[in-house]
């Protein structure tokens, strides 16, 4: 893989995001892996299963998904290779799978919609939670918001730009393929608890990694965010980071807990079911839209951070 392809998908897609006209024309890679999740999910996750059955059917639908993303990525990386500058197209279509633009855009309207009202604060936070925003109040509305910037630093950001890294455009697409999986049938009730048992596990063995690192970006991110401490941001994160369900997502959200001296986590409400939570932090619990905008500055100085250690790492590699 050529060395400037991380470092220019970084850059390029953080200024540009995925445009909003090729969804409308040919959707969006994740969509597209959602669909086929949703084909075998339908004709695979039957009542009529035994949850052995159902934890091998899948097992089936994960591979399916894996092997169609692998054949089709490798296929076009192959054939990229024998045309000339084809691994700019390869940089060009990795920026699919990060999410930095989209990310920092609906945070941020969180905290500009909650700026006008707790309604609309609650309505632009159901777009990017799972839990239930009509119960949330203000600083209910903007830890969501920061909780979920948090942990999407890593899946969204870090873990993709990692395996792009690694194996090039098919690593980062079947990275993709696995949190898409994870996000659809990777949860804990009765109609996914068997069958999304694979993807959710992979989805934990491939984050253990990226889930860390972002700990340490954001932590180096601290020394250029005004207000941001990297000695509370570390240590939240090693004495917190475990008390999370996940073996992962604890990490970057006791990060900016610490680092920004807020308490995150705590109960949250999914389906009308109250969910007792740990507490990540010790900090500020009365969030609003300005916390918000600090955890979004502390997010930025992040992909900073990343930015350059990516163009470090492609400079060692050209200097080789």
């Amino acid at each position: 893989m050529d060395p400037l392809i991380s470092p220019l998908a970084l850059a390029i897609e953080r200024q540009l995001g995925y445009p909003q006209r090729l969804v409308e024309t040919i959707g969006h890679p994740v969509m597209w892996f959602g669909k086929l999740i949703s084909f075998c999910e339908e004709r695979l996750n039957t009542t009529s299963r035994t949850p052995i059955q159902r934890k091998l059917a899948g097992i089936v639908a994960l591979g399916l998904l894996l092997l169609s993303v692998l054949i089709v990525s490798v296929g076009i990386r192959t054939i990229l290779s024998w045309i000339p500058l084809g691994w700019v197209v390869e940089m060009l279509l990795a920026t699919a799978f990060l999410a930095q633009k989209e990310l920092a855009r609906a945070v941020q309207a969180v905290s500009e919609a909650l700026r006008t009202s707790l309604a609309a604060g609650r309505e632009a936070v159901s777009h990017v939670v799972g839990r239930d925003p009509q119960v949330l109040d203000e600083a209910g509305v903007a830890r969501a918001a920061v909780e979920t910037l948090a942990e999407s630093t890593s899946d969204g950001v870090v873990a993709p730009w990692l395996f792009l890294v690694l194996f090039g455009l098919p690593g980062v697409a079947v990275y993709k393929a696995v949190n898409t999986a994870d996000s659809m049938i990777g949860h804990r009730d009765e109609r996914y608890r068997d069958y999304g048992w694979a993807a959710a596990r992979l989805d934990d063995l491939l984050n253990w990694v990226p889930a860390r690192l972002s700990a340490v970006l954001v932590t180096a991110a601290c020394f250029f965010t005004p207000g941001a401490s990297p000695g509370r941001a570390w240590a939240t994160a090693r004495r917190d980071a475990s008390k999370h369900d996940s073996p992962n997502a604890g990490w970057p959200e006791a990060c900016f807990a610490g680092a920004l001296n807020f308490q995150l986590g705590g109960p949250r409400a999914y389906d009308g079911e109250v969910v007792d939570l740990p507490a990540f932090g010790s900090g500020k619990t009365n969030l609003g839209p300005s916390d918000i905008m600090l955890a979004l500055l502390l997010y930025r100085r992040t992909l900073d951070v990343l930015l350059g250690l990516s163009g470090l790492l492609a400079l060692m590699v050209l200097l080789s």
